[in-house]
């Protein structure tokens, strides 16, 4: 396809899942306890218990709704009112993606975000819910298998079910990645040991992990704080959740352990990279002989060898993070069709960033083709 003589891959591409999905795909024996989409908006991504209540939320606060509010409101409902009416199905995706000018884009979910932030969830349940929407998405990126590649849900209430649905997501449903949410499951810490089989198993496996944040949950997060409040919590819960995820990768000895994991932070934006990268050096200079003694590099050279980051349209503050550390570590996302999108005109307004055309191949291409596996564009 190439927009205006450059290739585009979206690392970060959205669907809105049925609100049955669970209904149809998940084992039949957990069928009773399955999160339920409702539909009350376009914008409106909510799951519920079978009993009606809201699933994955603040238990503080349990009637949150997750969807957008205001101007941003009426904007999802403007721009994607055909999308909605046609389901969201694959042929929409694949539409949307011709006008937006994507040759390939790597799924990830909108309600499926929420299906495993409920707290202490059973385990099994917890497994079954990510193995159907895993099933569902299978049989939606059928529509074009070279275009719409998929990133697999995984379940870290065990890590056993986690470590074997990675491996089912790649080595049977084809998927070019497995994700999680950023919050803490159990309160482990992602450097805790008790994930090492499993960062060893993705590794193996030779795809990324995406850590893909949403708004509302039932696990720990930052934006809990602002209660109500939907500007301020939606503020900071995507950045702030993936710079504190990232310090257990680069600062906590993940990287160290695992030398060829890869792991993309989605969604959370990049221009908070340079500060946090050299606020983690700063301590590790200080006190790294006592905290990170395994490492042998400063926390900033993991993460440019390892990690990523993903840049939206409009996010000018790109050009300070090439400055500081290049343009190796990032990655384009769209993140069609959600309210804060620059949907149709995403891309558009990616060229108009003040970075120059290698930074833009860079990112719109070469780094995300090389996190992901995409060999070469469709057609080519």
């Amino acid at each position: 396809m190439a927009k205006n003589g450059f290739k585009v891959i979206d690392s970060d591409m959205h669907i809105i899942e049925p609100v049955d999905l669970w209904e149809r795909y998940i084992d039949p024996a957990f069928k009773d306890r399955a999160p339920m989409g409702t539909a009350r908006s376009a914008g409106d991504l909510n799951l519920i218990h079978p009993d009606g209540s809201l699933w994955g939320r603040d238990p503080v606060r349990p009637t949150d709704t997750a969807k957008p509010t205001g101007a941003q409101a009426v904007s999802v409902e403007d721009r994607f009112k055909d999308h909605a009416a046609r389901g969201y199905s694959n042929q929409v995706q694949l539409e949307a993606m011709d006008v937006e000018g994507i040759d390939v884009a790597v799924i990830y979910p909108s309600r499926g975000l929420h299906a495993l932030g409920e707290p202490n969830m059973d385990p099994p349940l917890a497994a079954a819910v990510a193995r159907g929407y895993n099933d569902w998405l299978y049989d939606f990126c059928q529509a074009d298998p070279k275009r719409i590649l998929g990133a697999g849900m995984i379940s870290v209430f065990d890590v056993n079910d986690a470590i074997a649905e990675a491996k089912r997501s790649v080595n049977e449903l084809g998927f070019r990645a497995v994700f999680v949410r950023p919050n803490m499951v159990n309160n482990r810490p992602w450097h805790d040991p008790y994930y090492d089989p499993l960062w060893a198993t993705i590794e193996e496996l030779n795809v990324p992990l995406g850590f893909h944040e949403a708004i509302f949950t039932g696990l720990p997060q930052v934006g809990w704080q602002f209660g109500a409040n939907f500007m301020l919590r939606h503020t900071f819960c995507h950045p702030v959740e993936q710079m504190l995820a990232s310090a257990s990768f680069a600062g906590g000895g993940i990287f160290h352990k695992f030398p060829d994991l890869k792991v993309a932070f989605l969604e959370g934006n990049c221009s908070w990279l340079p500060f946090l990268l050299w606020r983690l050096d700063e301590h590790y200079e200080q006190q790294g002989d006592v905290w990170a003694p395994e490492l042998t590099a400063a926390p900033s050279e993991y993460f440019k060898k390892q990690g990523y980051a993903s840049v939206e349209g409009d996010e000018e503050p790109v050009k300070y993070v090439i400055d500081w550390m290049g343009n190796s570590n990032l990655v384009f996302s769209t993140d069609y069709p959600h309210g804060d999108s620059k949907y149709p005109h995403a891309v558009e307004r990616f060229f108009e960033l003040p970075i120059t055309d290698e930074d833009k191949r860079k990112i719109l291409w070469d780094n995300c083709a090389e996190m992901y596996g995409v060999v070469q564009p469709v057609g080519a």
